[in-house]
């Protein structure tokens, strides 16, 4: 952490106040491809949003044991973003850096999300409201008093964020307030702009105190860290001497290395199977397109097969009615020509009658 960071960091605990906690695995993304994300927890740990009631700051603090992974200032222009149904994330340009936390269900996800929008809006009207406040205070006889008045340098004005930071800036630039018509109350002015000032003077003496406390227990837990350090420096001393020992006591280094080299050399043909079993499978794979192929054809052909067998009964069945038309006229043909030479057979019987009828009259004429 960076020395305005630490600062934050003990305040922490001396003048902020959660207001809000879960449990999350934490990310942090990739600082060199900025596209992969690197876990900083090994298990989830807790979140909490907290809320910085003399600079009315709201901040996301996650620690692992002694360690602080996410210390984020809630700025107006911060987007906390739902990226799956358990996963959300949020850019901080202050840390350079984009936080990735991992939630057991959604809901939780979600709870997150709306804290972060809701505290996001509070950090925005504080915004307003500190700017409005620092142009009220900001008056015409304070510049012609002898200049700006200097703010003394805070943790406050170190750890703010960007936009806070440049809020003083915004407010030297902005257009000149109307002169008074009087110099009315230059006093009282002065008067409230001291008080204000040995008012954070006051805040200020007592962080230092809290922050003097936070040291010297930092100072402690040095101390105790450098005793762990010299245990373990004793641990690794005793682990090399036994590392000598096994050493010293590996006489058969031959027969591991004889073994390692026949272990070498199974490897080595083990490998070669698996060329060839590799070589077989894309074989294999070549057969197993081209029978997708000789299928597709296949279905292809059998579909072609299924549509003349189709077109072949549609003409059967036209052949069948032609048949029976066909055979139909054949009989009624048949009838017709019976019909004809039975006419014709009745015409010739009344031909004959006729004929002898003639000759009868022939002979009766013949006679008289």
């Amino acid at each position: 952490l960076l020395p305005y960071q630490i600062n934050d960091f003990y305040f922490l605990f001396f003048r902020e106040q959660p207001i809000f906690s879960t449990r999350a695995h934490v990310f942090q993304i990739d600082p060199n491809t900025k596209k992969n994300w690197v876990p900083t927890s090994k298990h989830a740990v807790t979140v909490s949003y907290f809320y910085d009631s003399i600079r009315n700051v709201y901040r996301i603090i996650s620690l692992d044991g002694s360690k602080a992974i996410i210390n984020s200032t809630i700025t107006p222009n911060m987007t906390f973003t739902k990226t799956s149904q358990k996963f959300g994330q949020w850019a901080d340009s202050r840390a350079n850096t984009v936080y990735g936390l991992g939630f057991s269900s959604e809901h939780h996800l979600s709870k997150f999300a709306e804290k972060f929008q809701e505290f996001k809006e509070a950090a925005r009207l504080a915004k307003e409201k500190s700017q409005e406040k620092m142009e009220l205070t900001s008056t015409p006889s304070q510049e012609s008093a002898g200049g700006d008045i200097q703010s003394p340098l805070t943790p406050e004005s170190i750890n703010g964020t960007d936009d806070e930071r440049a809020t003083p800036e915004v407010t030297q630039n902005s257009e000149p307030r109307a002169e008074p018509t009087q110099n009315a109350l230059p006093f009282t002015h002065s008067s409230t702009v001291s008080k204000h000032w040995e008012a954070e003077l006051a805040t200020l003496k007592g962080n230092n105190a809290k922050l003097t406390a936070a040291l010297l227990e930092s100072t402690a837990n040095v101390k105790q860290w450098k005793q762990q350090l010299a245990a373990y420096q004793e641990e690794a001393e005793r682990l090399h001497k036994r590392v000598t020992e096994l050493e010293c006591v590996s006489s058969q280094a031959n027969a591991v290395h004889t073994h390692k080299t026949e272990l070498n050399q199974t490897i080595q043909e083990f490998e070669s199977t698996l060329k060839k079993k590799e070589e077989e499978i894309e074989r294999l794979k070549q057969e197993i397109d081209n029978a997708r192929e000789l299928q597709a054809q296949r279905d292809s052909l059998t579909q072609k097969l299924q549509e003349v067998e189709i077109r072949n009964k549609d003409l059967e069945g036209q052949l069948s009615d032609l048949e029976q038309r066909l055979e139909k006229s054949q009989n009624e043909q048949e009838a017709f020509h019976n019909n004809l030479k039975t006419l014709l057979e009745n015409l010739d019987g009344k031909i004959f009658e006729l004929t002898e009828l003639r000759d009868n009259l022939a002979k009766l004429i013949e006679c008289s």
